[in-house]
């Protein structure tokens, strides 16, 4: 009898099928597009609250000026009503040459003052509610930004979680992407049933398609050409020129591409590739090289655009 030797063979953890990795990426694609639409909204509410502010900021500033004027010309109406009122009054009408036009002044003088009262207490009003607004404006600024901070922890751990993900479904296909390796055609998991992905799948049969400049298919292609060709199979029609297919659709930020995004490189913009998720693209290189999938490092990253879902 054998010591020492285990009862039973230890099991592994079972690993996900590359199915189920496929599913668990595209719900958390879903999930972070939903929630980058809140963000969306909560950015627009965000503006709304600035406007509301700004509006009872200058409604406040000038309430308070006329207020001031308002002020100063009822405390003038109140000197010259007290320098002509009292004992001085009825002496002055005695004195009066015109004692009926007297009264008629003495009248007016009174009403303006009244209706200066009043106009000060209406601005005083105004003022107050000018003041209310701004209060509650503040109170809505800080309640929106308060969501958007909560809403940015949240979508950095989607991207995170997004990424810990594709790493898993793309490392079978990782090593046989090397730059400057010898092309060859590799199958490779697109997540997503929409346009964009059709268009990606359809880019990814064209692999080993020599690079001839200006071609846009059916056997060559150059890197708007690809992209032309690639959008024209799901009905969506594309200028044949990088700088007019940046324009062309939305842009987006680097940690939220999906595939079927357009991805593009140097500072002119000279050359675009198909984003395939997991950090790869497929495109159209260079004179003397063909379509082939490529990792986006190390590359001279100049933005994403979305154009379709």
């Amino acid at each position: 009898m054998t010591f020492g030797a285990p009862v039973m063979a230890a099991t592994a953890e079972p690993q996900p099928s590359l199915k189920e990795l496929t599913a668990e990426v595209e719900r958390l694609y879903t999930e972070i597009e939903t929630l980058t639409e809140d963000y969306n909204g909560a950015r627009v509410r965000l503006k709304e609250a600035q406007r509301s502010a700004d509006l009872a900021k200058k409604t406040l500033a000038t309430s308070e000026t006329e207020l001031e004027t308002r002020r100063r010309t009822a405390s003038l109406l109140a000197q010259n009503s007290y320098m002509t009122g009292g004992f001085g009054s009825a002496f002055a009408l005695l004195s009066a040459d015109d004692p009926d036009s007297y009264l008629d002044q003495a009248s007016t003088t009174y009403a303006l003052q009244m209706q200066q009262g009043e106009e000060v207490a209406q601005v005083a009003k105004a003022m107050e509610a000018a003041e209310r607004a701004r209060t509650s404006a503040k109170a809505r600024q800080k309640e929106v930004k308060d969501l958007l901070s909560g809403l940015d922890e949240q979508r950095d751990k989607i991207r995170k979680l997004v990424k810990k993900s594709e790493s898993n479904l793309y490392s079978k296909v990782a090593g046989s992407v090397t730059r400057g390796s010898a092309a060859r055609r590799l199958a490779f998991p697109i997540i997503g049933d929409g346009k964009a992905a059709e268009a990606a799948r359809w880019a990814l049969t064209q692999q080993l398609r020599p690079y001839v400049w200006g071609a846009d298919g059916p056997t060559s292609f150059d890197c708007s050409g690809l992209v032309m060709a690639a959008y024209q199979t799901v009905g969506i029609s594309l200028p044949h020129y990088t700088g007019s297919q940046w324009s062309s659709g939305t842009h987006i930020a680097r940690e939220d591409m999906r595939p079927g995004d357009l991805v593009f490189f140097y500072n002119d913009l000279h050359h675009v590739g198909i984003y395939i998720g997991g950090g790869y693209m497929v495109h159209a290189p260079r004179t003397g090289d063909v379509v082939r999938i490529a990792s986006l490092a190390n590359r001279p990253f100049a933005g994403a655009v979305r154009i379709a879902d």
